[in-house]
């Protein structure tokens, strides 16, 4: 007896649902986040944008405006480095005191311990804390603490990136081999012998790997900080916007395109280098020549901002802050504000979700030409606009997408699009070119059209590993729309700028919590999606 073959989809029903429920929300989300294309094209924005970008030829280039660019490339530079130095010497103890790689009732025989534990606990909150308020919300107060100029870049830097460089390390940590270290701990080798012999010549290229990584990042998170006062090409940029100077403009960011294309140069050759001694660790010789260059850069990098930490923590400093904190601390939570506050989250949560949902629908429809699917010459192209896109840091778009779509969310929804666009699509498109070739190559020699080939072999391959990109990018994207506001595209951080430009610090203080909280929750709502993906 023959048995009967049932062909339908036995996931049907529940994606068919999903789809639904999407579209369910996809309206009221999109009206949160004042998604009007329409405003796109209205001919009074269109002269706006059109006039702006008219500006940007010839590219200023008197020699006046060349010096005090050349400047700020040097100081963004310097910014950069100094706070991923500060950063590292934060994230070095946090990372050590939270990981489970060096507990020694873990890897070792040991008493049991309640403090240990809950130490350790302590830490990860505090390094939680950190990496939880963006960079550029550190910024904005401490250039209210300590004035204009560098040195609240560097030490917003030192924080975020302290708290997020701390959170790797520790799971680097976590994940790397313990056998070694558990035989020193058995051995009666102490914590430091374990971390040092044990821990770290296991771990040393990845914990590196991921410094200059991070040390990249700091170079756009540096341009950015600019635009609130914190030195570097983004004050430059900022006094440029406000003078409606395209030529400047463009200037600024011909010269910030070539910071990244050197930063992501020397970035992917020393994560190369690192990577082909990964198998036999380090070269001695090349890691005491990359420590002394880096050393000295740093070094360097210092004395070019003149940061004085004496100075900042002395007395008088001392008092300021005090002071600061009294008025920042406790927050305010009257029922207009929190009535505020909420309005702003559901406004930034609607940005976060309406700008990662348009930078996938631009990084699926760029990955396949930039995976190589429609010739070299496209390859080549798709691969250089990607780069474009994702070089420009997402509150430098704002500035442009307000023009565009005027005031409001929107704004920064399309910013949120433009940047992670580009990060999305190169990812897609490393997806796709790493993707097993076997069962699309298969359904078209059967006679299967390319398009239902893709859709039908490839695709599932990759959908799992774009959708983790995404979701990954969403974590990411919710931070940055909170901040997009201080540019006028809407959100908590709009609310946050005019609390801070009112000095009412109490106030500022209850959307930062708010932007805090909000952050942590899509951190778990992604976590738990990825989980199930998984």
């Amino acid at each position: 007896m023959l048995l009967k073959h049932d062909s339908r989809d036995p996931a049907l029903a529940q994606r068919l649902l999903l789809s639904l429920v999407a579209l369910a929300l996809a309206w009221p989300i999109g009206h949160i986040a004042g998604v009007n294309p329409a405003a796109l094209v209205e001919p009074a924005n269109l002269r706006v944008v059109g006039s702006f970008v008219a500006g940007f030829w010839p590219l200023a280039h008197d020699s006046f405006f060349l010096g005090l660019l050349g400047d700020a490339v040097v100081q963004t530079l310097a910014i950069a480095t100094v706070g991923t130095l500060l950063a590292l010497l934060i994230a070095i103890p946090l990372a050590v005191g939270s990981t489970a790689a060096l507990s020694i009732t873990a890897i070792g025989p040991a008493p049991r311990s309640l403090w240990r534990p809950a130490f350790r606990q302590a830490l990860r909150a505090l390094t939680l804390l950190l990496r939880g308020v963006p960079e550029l919300v550190w910024a904005l107060l401490f250039v209210r603490v300590f004035g204009l100029g560098p040195s609240a870049a560097v030490l917003a830097l030192a924080l975020t990136y302290g708290g997020m460089l701390a959170k790797v390390f520790s799971e680097i940590l976590d994940s790397a081999d313990r056998r070694p270290a558990r035989a020193i701990l058995t051995a009666g080798g102490s914590r430091f012998d374990a971390l040092m012999y044990g821990l770290l010549p296991v771990a040393a290229a990845e914990l590196l790997s991921y410094s200059v990584y991070r040390w990249e990042c700091a170079l756009r998170a540096a341009v950015v900080m600019g635009l609130v006062g914190a030195g570097g090409l983004g004050q430059l940029m900022d006094q440029s916007m406000k003078a409606f100077n395209g030529g400047e403009i463009a200037s600024i960011l011909s010269a910030f395109l070539l910071l990244v294309l050197f930063a992501d140069m020397l970035s992917g050759v020393l994560r190369r280098w690192m990577a082909s001694t990964r198998a036999g660790g380090l070269r001695a010789a090349g890691g005491w020549m990359l420590t002394l260059v880096a050393t000295f850069a740093c070094v360097v990098a210092w004395r070019h901002i003149g940061l004085d930490l004496g100075a900042l923590l002395g007395d008088r400093a001392g008092s300021d802050i005090a002071r600061f904190l009294r008025e920042f601390l406790p927050p305010a939570h009257d029922a207009a504000l929190l009535t505020k506050i909420a309005g702003g989250a559901i406004e930034t949560l609607a940005t976060s979700l309406v700008g990662t949902v348009l930078a996938a629908l631009i990084a699926i429809a760029l990955a396949l030409p930039a995976a190589g699917r429609a010739g070299t010459i496209a390859k080549s192209l798709t691969r250089f606009l990607l780069n474009l896109l994702r070089a420009v840091p997402e509150l430098v778009w704002a500035t442009i997408t307000v023009l565009a779509a005027g005031l409001g969310p929107f704004a920064g929804a399309l910013a949120l699009a433009l940047h992670t666009g580009g990060v999305l699509g190169r990812l897609y498109a490393e997806a796709l070119e790493n993707a097993p070739p076997a069962a699309e190559a298969s359904l078209h020699a059967s006679g299967a059209p390319r398009v239902l080939a893709f859709l039908y072999g490839a695709l599932p391959e990759v959908a799992p590993q774009w959708l983790a990109y995404t979701l990954y990018r969403w974590e990411i994207n919710i931070r940055m729309a909170a901040v997009m506001g201080f540019v006028g595209a809407g959100g908590l951080g709009q609310l946050l700028y005019y609390e801070l430009s009112l000095f009412r610090l109490d106030n500022a203080c209850s959307v930062i919590v708010a932007m805090l909280i909000l952050a942590l929750l899509v951190d778990q709502a992604s976590a738990i999606l990825r989980r199930k993906m998984g």
